[in-house]
């Protein structure tokens, strides 16, 4: 089939938007179907305003003709930005069908930044954007819960995965001699990384990743290595050198560091919020408590073997089946390998 994916969120962007994106790409490629991938990177951009890493495109009336020049099959929008609003509108003008994705907790995110916006006003706008969507694809049981209490409807699962070639373990599977607390994300507000970075822990902490904070935060916390941006290879050795992970966000809708971490056999510390309560199983493959330095020292005694078996079984070849059970053809029909639906592009 021939698949359009429509996202403000791309290369060279680093988050868990752009790495699932990535990941459902090659494996749709490799079950034999042709995706396009519809980014900033096809359009004029400027910065976003307070985070310039991320592009907001501008000339958006090119995705229509973008859209009809591809003659997808389905289409899934998969961010609520520039480009995700454009192909929304352009689509349901003409009465075709799509899907959808909520990969990020967006109302809580721009509260967070702006707190006298209130939280149900994020809400609205997901709501709004979301309405005319066939499928609107979430990560967890969780999420669907909770957004659906928000008012949100067609809610489906999509449950995300790892990449079980890169992120393997060491054999033996040996902690670092010195503990080593990793934090890996973006080192951005929303990601909460002073309750990590301000946490009186043995050894050695190491932080994975950049953002508009990590000058003021790499200035405040020198005892800190900040290691940038890791990738591939780098970044599955990052994770295999590591005890344990931290992940002090209270705000991801999942943490895909988090599966990671864990194929690669080291357990993590979080707080016991959604995302940590869906990835992790405690005592087992994680320790979540309010108290994050009690949560990491107490994951320095976990079974690395049993964090990695575990990870194992949850691959992005199994998120892309998943994916595909849930897209809409163009003209609303489940998708099921049927025609192209194309005469009224």
């Amino acid at each position: 089939m021939r698949i359009l994916i429509v996202s403000d969120a791309w290369l060279p962007q680093v988050n868990g938007v752009v790495t699932s994106l990535q990941a459902l790409v090659g494996e749709l490629g490799e079950l034999g179907h042709q995706v396009k991938l519809l980014s900033p990177q096809d359009f004029h951009s400027w910065p976003c305003p307070t985070y310039p890493e991320i592009p907001l495109a501008w000339n958006l009336w090119r995705v229509g003709p973008a859209v009809r020049e591809f003659q997808p099959d389905c289409v899934h929008l998969a961010t609520e930005g520039p480009l995700g609003w454009a192909a929304r509108r352009w689509l349901s003008k003409r009465g075709l069908a799509f899907s959808s994705a909520i990969h990020t907790r967006f109302p809580e995110y721009i509260h967070g930044r702006w707190p006298w916006l209130p939280l149900r006003w994020g809400y609205a706008y997901l709501r709004v954007f979301h309405r005319p969507s066939q499928a609107v694809l979430v990560t967890t049981e969780r999420l669907r819960a909770e957004f659906a209490g928000w008012g949100l409807q067609r809610l489906l699962l999509w449950r995300k995965g790892v990449d079980t070639r890169l992120f393997q373990p060491q054999v033996p599977l040996l902690g670092a001699f010195k503990p080593v607390f990793l934090c890996v994300g973006r080192i951005a507000a929303e990601k909460n990384l002073e309750a990590f970075l301000d946490l009186d822990l043995p050894g050695e902490k190491r932080l994975i990743g950049d953002g508009p904070l990590r000058e003021a935060l790499q200035a405040r916390y020198p005892q800190v290595k900040f290691l940038g941006y890791r990738h591939g290879a780098e970044l599955a050795e990052a994770y295999r050198q590591a005890s344990v992970l931290v992940f002090p966000s209270r705000t991801d809708t999942y943490g895909l560091v988090m599966l990671e971490a864990l194929a690669c056999g080291t357990p993590v510390a979080a707080f016991p919020v959604p995302g940590p309560l869906d990835v992790l199983e405690a005592g087992v493959t994680g320790v979540m408590n309010e108290d994050l330095r009690a949560a990491c020292l107490a994951a320095l005694e976990l079974d690395r073997t049993r964090c990695a078996e575990l990870a194992a079984g949850q691959s992005w070849r199994v998120s892309a089946l998943e994916f595909l059970a849930r897209q809409p053809l163009l003209d609303g029909e489940p998708c099921l390998g049927l025609e192209p639906v194309v005469e009224r592009l």
